[in-house]
């Protein structure tokens, strides 16, 4: 168990300290925002949306390492994907981090369940869930301007 725990925080660590799809998108048509500020997490997202398909995502994030690394394995995670897919992902990834995870939840979220313990540190949940809800936000908005998500 402490192999799989160690894993887990070597993940983490990459991510936050090499994240991926991190920048600006210069071709963005959704976007949305997001602030901790239990925590002083922030987050401009930015995503292009193309026939029902995340083609594209990045972000620019300032916090601690668990949101860093939350942002920067979600994008890597929704990029290429079907919006459907990608909403139903961050529904399973909230459960893991905020309630009982269904059995098909685990297993079936690949890297992102780095933050299984998480669920462990309820003040960390917001972290780790931030980037996600910013993703919702930004994909329920559509085209229309941009969403404000915050986790207070």
């Amino acid at each position: 168990m402490s192999d799989l725990r160690e894993l887990y925080q070597e993940v983490i660590l990459d991510h936050s300290k090499r994240p991926r799809n991190a920048g600006a998108l210069a071709d963005a048509n959704r976007a949305a925002h997001g602030d901790n500020p239990l925590c002083g997490d922030k987050l401009a997202l930015a995503l292009r949306v193309h026939e029902g398909v995340v083609e594209d995502v990045a972000y620019e994030a300032a916090g601690c390492a668990i949101s860093v690394a939350s942002a920067s394995l979600m994008s890597e995670t929704v990029k290429g994907r079907p919006v459907a897919e990608a909403e139903e992902i961050f529904r399973r990834f909230h459960r893991l981090l905020t309630d009982e995870p269904k059995p098909d939840d685990l297993g079936d979220l690949g890297k992102l369940e780095v933050f299984a313990g998480v669920r462990e540190f309820p003040i960390r949940v917001k972290c780790a869930t931030l980037p996600w809800h910013t993703f919702h936000a930004a994909l329920e908005r559509g085209g229309d301007g941009e969403a404000t998500v915050s986790t207070e």
